[in-house]
């Protein structure tokens, strides 16, 4: 399977969402290539970082070839998980393209929630080359015990697209483990924060299997919420 991390907002958190989903699908058995397509590389400084031994390839391919090439090098893995640029452009449509699910990572914020209007927009287009594509928001950085906490969900809403349930906290530990190359789990793999990513990819798994939700990216239009 094929999963993206995909907003043009930078700031949204794609790279904690990007690693700790791949790292947490190792932890699970699975073989899995993390694909940096962000010009940054984000991605690729946290592996450099890390002085554990690394527990999953990172590959930088930063270029609107991604649907080209990932399904290749998808052939010798369980997972692969692509951590995209920070704006909608070629790069990020090739990352659409290429995927099976499309993870859009926000913050609980008004400017957060216009800002994925962009990339819903995206996806209503790919849909109807791609119908059986998945997509679904994952509230990250929320601000527990907080009116935007309980309200993004709603307000995501306009978008008719589905949200997972599960969701990734405000935390030092997040932005601690990823400067230091490592993840929540290398830290504290009994954490709060730790518990919530294997939430959210539990919830992941459920999604990409059809079982939660409706699945289905935004029909056209669904960005005018």
């Amino acid at each position: 399977m094929i999963i993206s991390a995909l907003n043009q907002k930078g700031g949204s958190g794609k790279t904690t969402l990007a690693v700790h989903l791949a790292m947490a699908l190792v932890r699970r058995g699975a073989r899995v290539l993390l694909i940096d397509a962000d010009p940054q590389g984000s991605a690729l400084d946290w592996s450099a970082a890390r002085t554990a031994p690394p527990a999953l390839p990172v590959l930088g391919l930063p270029r609107p070839v991604l649907h080209r090439e990932v399904p290749t090098l998808a052939a010798d893995y369980d997972h692969v998980v692509i951590d995209g640029p920070p704006q909608v452009a070629d790069v990020t449509r090739s990352a659409v393209m290429a995927s099976d699910v499309v993870l859009i990572p926000v913050q609980p914020s008004g400017l957060d929630v216009w800002g994925a209007r962009a990339v819903v927009a995206l996806l209503a287009d790919a849909a109807m080359v791609k119908p059986d594509l998945k997509a679904a928001f994952v509230i990250n950085r929320k601000i527990v015990n907080t009116a935007l906490a309980r309200d993004v969900p709603e307000t995501l809403g306009d978008y008719h697209m589905h949200t997972l349930a599960a969701s990734l906290a405000q935390r030092v530990a997040f932005a601690e483990s990823l400067g230091s190359g490592l993840t929540v789990f290398d830290m504290d793999p009994a954490s709060i924060a730790s518990s919530e990513v294997v939430a959210l990819v539990n919830e992941v798994m459920e999604f990409a299997s059809g079982k939660e939700g409706d699945s289905r990216a935004a029909p056209s239009g669904a960005n005018s919420g």
